[in-house]
């Protein structure tokens, strides 16, 4: 049977449909779908890192956020920051095991490796820092500023909880995510045991408090936009976030502010570490 020229036409652009249709799709492991625009999590985490001692670290994306609240005078005004460069912060609490390794000795009250260490101060975590800024030949590690602290602990929520608001009978509920006060029996946790914020860093409400770069200020008034570190000089007050162990419920909101004397440690005070991006 004799094909003519047209139906040869037409079964060459069957054809070629057909290939054009299966190459524009994969079901492989590549995911590999042109007709799917790729998404940006807006300040969620890109990656993760975890360096020579074991501390794990959830990388931060810049981001806008409102920080502070209407509910303390020295957390207002609430105001817009802007955090211009993307940074690392450590997903648990820096543990005693990890603090031994860099300074050899542990100061803790309540002891274990993988609790958080405590009854360190401010002037103590600058050391702690500088030493292991030299292990890893770096100068990256860093207390968190104040503003990253809070933006990373909100993860994009605006509830005085990260996990969002409480209902009392369906949850969710401050004791899956935070020891403090009415759970704790009054000494610290292992790090890592609570549920995770949603950007999957441990322990921001509880456990121990944690602090950050900033000096104290009583308010926001003066607060930069870029959300950089506040620096009084050396002996100034510093700030603790997040609540501890003995805290009552209202001190583990996120935007809960805790002044403390860099020369001073108690078993509730510890930190987290951040790390440039």
């Amino acid at each position: 049977m004799r094909i003519g020229t047209k139906q040869i036409i037409t079964i060459l652009t069957v054809l070629l449909l057909a290939i054009s249709v299966t190459g524009c799709t994969s079901d492989n492991n590549g995911n590999d779908n042109s007709g799917i625009s790729p998404t940006v999590d807006t300040g969620a985490m890109g990656d993760e890192y975890t360096n020579s001692i074991g501390m794990e670290f959830q990388r931060m994306e810049a981001g806008t956020f409102n920080m502070g609240t209407s509910k303390y005078a020295y957390s207002q005004p609430v105001h817009e920051v802007r955090l211009n460069d993307p940074f690392y912060i450590g997903t648990y609490e820096v543990t005693q095991a990890q603090w031994e390794e860099v300074m050899g000795s542990n100061p803790s009250q309540f002891k274990g490796g993988d609790l958080p260490v405590e009854s360190v101060s401010w002037n103590d975590i600058q050391d702690f820092i500088d030493r292991l800024n030299e292990m890893e030949g770096t100068t990256k590690y860093r207390l968190p500023t104040e503003a990253e602290w809070e933006y990373a602990a909100a993860a994009g929520t605006t509830t005085l909880y990260s996990f969002g608001e409480i209902d009392e009978d369906e949850g969710p509920f401050l004791k899956d995510y935070a020891w403090y006060q009415e759970n704790s029996y009054e000494k610290t946790h292992p790090v890592g045991e609570k549920l995770p914020n949603p950007w999957g860093l441990y322990d921001v409400h509880g456990n121990v408090w944690e602090l950050v770069q900033d000096s104290w200020v009583d308010s926001y008034s003066g607060a930069s936009e870029d959300g950089s570190a506040v620096d009084n000089g050396e002996g100034s007050l510093r700030v603790a976030r997040g609540g501890s162990y003995s805290s009552k419920e209202n001190a583990l909101y996120t935007a809960y502010r805790k002044k403390q004397d860099p020369r001073d440690g108690d078993s509730a005070i510890g930190f987290r570490l951040a790390m440039d991006a």
